[in-house]
């Protein structure tokens, strides 16, 4: 059965569109062959269908039983079955295998469904992507947006389409169609129903793989990367370590004037990186990880495994846990240890002390001075004190718009989890 033309056509756009081997797409042809003549109720279930590879002519091959006493589909005359033998009589039960001509066939073979066919292709693709990759997940590719659905977006690498789901994204920032991108690979599966091959821009991993495609001593294996702590879009901390003394891990990771860490800062449309000297002392490693806020002391609690106590002055309170927790959340995460962070005694004026807690609330909030005056007026000077009261009335006490008061009070009761309960704390990583 002739089909060279049609074959060709088929198999060229697949080799140049899609990347698929002529192998592969002959192979895959064969079975749709084969496919649709298993329907031709004419033809058994042994049916053998090849693909000659060098005119592209298909044969199509039936395995019958010798009788002159059963007919049917399946059975074969004595006499029918001498002729294909090249005249050599076949025994009775025995079985002979045949070449089919086009017409047994019929219509469906003949014309074959191309749409069967472009099936057992892309079930092909799907086995040639998974083992392409399969054995790069955690690499960065570079790819251009090809389609975008509700934020997820689909991205053409090669001649390979791969999928960034909404969430893998980072929230900050926008693509359109045709816009060059970076990504991870974070999983590849065989049997996917879209495209196989998941990629991810919010990973911790796409930082550590930015910073070893841009850092040659971490590519070298001179600086190693011990960690990293993300909040996708707006700081990333990562820990860094060499154990060679010439060099200075957080300055090769910074580069001359910065260079480096802004090309990925760049690449992560804005994110703070905070790179940080990893050190097997967890006091140090803390303060470091706690940076730029100065501590006045770090205890290791010696009840609680994994628990460090922190101590600041009221100036550096709100530098140390961040913005609505952010600095203390990511050093927590990053070193692994949770960290509660409690003001040194203070001894000023109760007067100095309320302005003092009026900055922090605005910086940690990030509300206007006159909203934080109206939360301390109603006698909340610090996070604690808003998460221990009720939210009905907190919002009553303060006079704040409600949907105001809801923001904040939900900010400090997620603030007050990560500086002051480690069981909620470590339920959460």
């Amino acid at each position: 059965m002739a089909m060279n033309d049609q074959m060709l056509a088929v198999v060229q756009q697949m080799e140049n569109e899609r990347g698929v081997s002529r192998e592969v797409v002959l192979t895959a042809i064969e079975g749709a062959v084969k496919s649709a003549a298993e329907k031709n109720i004419n033809v058994t279930k042994d049916v053998r269908v090849v693909i000659d590879r060098k005119d592209l002519s298909v044969h199509v091959y039936d395995k019958l039983v010798c009788s002159d006493s059963d007919v049917g589909p399946g059975f074969i005359s004595s006499r029918m079955a001498a002729r294909f033998n090249k005249g050599i009589p076949v025994p009775d039960g025995e079985t002979i295998e045949i070449e089919l001509p086009a017409s047994k066939l019929g219509r469906i073979a003949a014309s074959m469904s191309r749409q069967l066919i472009m099936q057992k292709i892309r079930d092909a693709e799907k086995t040639n992507t998974f083992t392409e990759y399969k054995d790069r997940v955690g690499d960065i590719v570079s790819g251009t947006v090809s389609a975008i659905s509700h934020r997820d977006m689909y991205v053409t690498v090669g001649k390979t389409e791969m999928f960034l789901p909404a969430k893998e994204r980072i929230p900050t920032e926008n693509f359109h169609v045709g816009d060059a991108i970076k990504a991870i690979i974070k999983r590849v599966e065989k049997q996917a129903k879209g495209p196989g091959v998941t990629l991810s821009r919010s990973d911790p991993k796409f930082v550590e793989a930015l910073f070893r495609l841009e850092v040659s001593e971490i590519a070298d294996g001179i600086v190693e990367i011990m960690g990293v702590s993300r909040d996708p879009g707006y700081r990333a901390k990562i820990a860094v370590r060499t154990a060679n003394e010439n060099v200075d891990p957080v300055g090769a990771c910074v580069g001359q004037r910065g260079s480096r860490v802004r090309t990925i800062v760049d690449e992560l449309g804005g994110e703070k990186i905070d790179i940080v000297r990893w050190n097997e002392d967890i006091r140090q490693y803390v303060a470091g990880a706690l940076s730029p806020a100065k501590l006045e002391s770090i205890e290791v609690d010696p009840d609680e495994p994994n628990t460090v106590h922190v101590v600041v002055a009221a100036d550096q309170y709100s530098l140390a846990i961040g913005k609505r927790g952010q600095n203390v959340r990511l050093t927590t995460k990053l070193t692994g240890w949770h960290i509660e962070i409690k003001k040194s005694i203070a001894t000023a004026s109760f007067e100095v002390q309320k302005a003092e807690a009026i900055k922090e609330l605005a910086d940690m909030f990030s509300v206007p001075i006159s909203v934080a005056t109206e939360i301390a007026n109603a006698g909340y000077l610090n996070v604690e004190g808003i998460a221990d009261e009720d939210e009905a009335s907190f919002i009553a006490a303060t006079g704040l718009d409600e949907v105001q008061a809801k923001g904040v009070y939900a900010a400090a009761k997620a603030v007050a989890a990560f500086t002051s309960d480690a069981s909620a704390e470590d339920s959460e990583d």
